[in-house]
């Protein structure tokens, strides 16, 4: 009944159930600059509408929104006040605001300790401290927020320790190669490659009874102390101190609140055990200046690190990078958290549309590891509050969009997607029926140079839109400084932001940044020195990225929302599925074992002609202006995705069902193409691959049907 009706009425009751039954963040950034040669395309003319859009954003007033998000406690449930001044603001601009909450597990730091024991019996103690600085307020802050990993298991452990590289599988399997021990001892762990939360998996998995993970230098390029960098707030060099925070949350297993798999968490759930997710040794992260002691003792024991031979094994401190153990010498840490249900907010703003079976949703997370998280999260929630005011003057003038546009502001991201996650596992069968797409902004701003994931359909449109943004006060638009960055190439979306719960419900999404270039200075990810100060003096000065951005997306979601026809571009689809398919071929070919994959291919082909027949009637709706045939093509583009969502999801992750791309299993957030059929393939388990052939070429098919004509 709700979903059957006609514009207006229904829409109001889209509003009421978003808003009124609500009364009742992860991601470890990676860029790499791609070397293409300097364009130069002339800027794509605008609308008087987008006109509107662009003139109304204001990098002035984006900073003082910044200012206050970066200025205030919001660690995940601690954020109230913060959730309810966002619905003001775009409540203030037309948005009809409030605040949705759940109650989820988390766990918060009480103490920890760490100690390294030299065999002679000397002991070093790390500060497991980030510096107070004197330019840089929020780091001196009473409420400061200690260095942790959420989700960390209470624990002690003293024990002999080894180096394992990043921590991913493929290290521990050249460990064991190597005869390295394992059991019962303590792992050092570099960050970067898996989730941090893998590399805890991996080594509980190992029998080992602790972690410790530290930041090398070598993610930082040329920009360090070691070339004669300036560390902040002096220079643009990491401060040595920096330490990053994050969840260690199993986040390729299942993400949201670890005790309610696959529903909502409210204060009445069910509650299931989270140890399949959660781990049961403790963590402990660190700064590199406390790790190269740790990583020194273990010179000369063990096997070296060159020898070792691991892609990323060895880092650019000046120790050798040893496996160990180093006999006698040992660590011994204690975490101790405080484990509690507590509530998240949520903020939902909603413009309905009028037509009320379709909807984009545009979300960005609120909370972070730190008083100021300027870059993450809240670079994006400044610029989805400046979004939201520039989409208050169109309505001030009469506009309405075709299409519901929701926003949302998630608690909970950090720890493990969890705001987003438990609102789509409530609103799902309205967001089966009605979601168009997802748009996501998470770290917004970092550096100057855009870099985009999208899923094949939104392509053609985000080129586009880019088209219309001159970039950084220059006579260049967004477009040429992204194919010059990026190589003009999209990503695959894996995981790591709240685009994820989206995905893998058949919802196609995007997820957008502007990163630091090659040279630029460093991004002190998940630490105190991601504040206002450092975004103002050295990420974004002058707060022209976030400008931009806010632009792009907002222009971005115009263009999605407006126009009687949904610009989605579906032949992209049987384009980029082809090169996943060569991808999974490659990994077959470079075997000895085999595999059919015949039925995927003919459902691609297949795929491609239905793709092809949608494309030429959505051109026949254009040329004939035919409203009920345009209605028609918009929901085959609304709906096909959902064909790609497996109910069983993938093989022990039913979370993870959509049978086109995942985070891989032991990546966390790295995608994985074709993942039923590659993993199960890699791991050896040929009669599952084969299974999973069909059940992605049954999924393919049926995607093809939904836009058969």
């Amino acid at each position: 009944m709700l979903w059957g009706g006609k514009s207006q009425a229904v829409a109001v009751t889209v509003t009421a159930l978003l808003l009124n039954r609500g009364q009742a963040c992860l991601h470890e950034h990676q860029f790499h600059r791609a070397t293409v040669k300097r364009q130069d395309t002339p800027p794509t003319a605008l609308t008087p509408d987008e006109r509107i859009i662009v003139e109304s954003i204001s990098n002035t007033s984006i900073s003082e929104w910044s200012y206050y998000y970066t200025h205030g406690y919001h660690i995940a449930g601690t954020n109230r006040t913060m959730a309810q001044w966002t619905a003001d603001r775009w409540s203030e601009n037309g948005w009809n605001s409030s605040l949705v909450a759940y109650d989820v597990f988390l766990n918060y730091p009480v103490s920890k300790s760490l100690s390294l024991t030299y065999a002679n019996g000397s002991q070093f103690q790390p500060s497991l401290k980030e510096a107070i600085l004197a330019e840089d307020d929020t780091t001196s802050y009473p409420n400061r927020v200690p260095t942790f990993h959420g989700y960390s298991a209470t624990g002690n452990a003293s024990a002999e320790f080894v180096y394992i590289g990043r921590g991913q599988q493929v290290d521990f399997d050249r460990l064991v190669q190597l005869g390295v021990p394992l059991e019962g001892k303590i792992a050092l762990a570099r960050y970067g490659g898996p989730f941090r939360g893998l590399k805890v998996k991996n080594a509980q998995e190992h029998g080992m009874v602790g972690v410790v993970i530290f930041t090398d230098t070598a993610d930082d390029g040329d920009v360090t102390e070691a070339n004669g960098y300036a560390p902040y707030p002096e220079g643009p060099a990491r401060n040595p101190s920096a330490v990053q925070r994050g969840s260690v949350q199993f986040l390729s297993t299942y993400p949201g609140d670890p005790t309610t798999p696959g529903y909502p968490s409210k204060e009445d759930s069910t509650r299931t055990n989270p140890d399949s997710v959660l781990p049961r040794i403790p963590s402990i992260p660190i700064s590199y200046v406390d790790a190269i002691p740790l990583l020194a003792a273990l010179d000369g024991h063990g096997t070296d690190g060159a020898q070792v031979n691991r892609t990323n094994w060895v880092g650019a401190l000046n120790v050798t990078y040893s496996t160990g153990p180093a006999p006698g010498t040992t660590i011994s840490l204690s975490n101790l958290m405080n484990e509690t249900y507590t509530p998240i907010w949520n903020t939902i703003g909603i413009i309905n549309g009028t037509n009320a079976d379709e909807t984009i949703v545009i979300g960005n997370h609120r909370d972070a590891w730190i008083v100021g998280g300027a870059a993450d999260p809240n670079s994006g929630s400044a610029i989805v509050v400046e979004m939201a005011k520039a989409f208050g003057k169109l309505l001030a003038q009469g506009w309405k969009p075709a299409r519901n546009i929701v926003l949302g502001s998630w608690d909970g991201e950090e720890y493990g997607l969890l705001g987003s996650t438990e609102w789509v596992e409530e609103y799902i069968p309205w967001l089966n029926g009605t979601a168009v797409s997802y748009l996501n902004i998470d770290v917004g701003a970092s550096g100057a140079f855009p870099f985009i994931d999208a899923t094949p359909e939104l392509h053609a449109i985000a080129t586009e839109t880019m088209k219309k943004v001159l970039w950084m006060d220059t006579n260049r638009n967004m477009y040429d400084v992204w194919y010059e960055y990026a190589g003009g190439n999209f990503g695959v979306l894996g995981s790591g932001s709240d685009y994820t719960a989206f995905v893998h419900n058949g919802i196609g999404s995007i997820d957008m940044s502007a990163n630091p270039g090659e040279g630029d200075p460093i991004y002190h990810y998940h630490s105190n020195f991601d504040s206002y100060h450092w975004m103002s003096t050295y990420g974004d000065p002058g707060f022209l990225a976030h400008k931009y951005m806010a632009q792009y997306l907002s222009l971005l979601a115009y263009n999605l929302a407006t126009p009687a026809r949904i610009q989605f571009d579906v032949p992209n689809w049987a384009t980029q599925m082809d090169s996943y398919y060569d991808d999974l071929i490659a990994i077959i070919s470079s075997t000895s074992k085999t595999l059919n994959t015949t039925a995927l291919r003919r459902a691609l082909d297949e795929f491609a002609l239905r793709a092809q027949e949608v494309q030429a009637l959505d051109d026949q709706a254009v040329a004939t202006n035919d409203p009920a045939l345009t209605t028609l093509v918009n929901h085959k583009y609304r709906d096909f995705q959902r064909a790609f969502v497996s109910q069983g999801g993938l093989p022990n992750r039913e979370f993870y069902k959509n049978l086109i791309f995942a985070p891989g299993l032991d990546t966390g957030y790295a995608p994985t193409t074709f993942p039923g059929i590659t993993e199960a393939f890699n791991d050896g388990n040929l009669t599952l691959a084969a299974e999973f052939v069909q059940k992605t070429a049954n999924a393919i098919l049926a995607a093809a049907n939904i836009i058969k004509t």
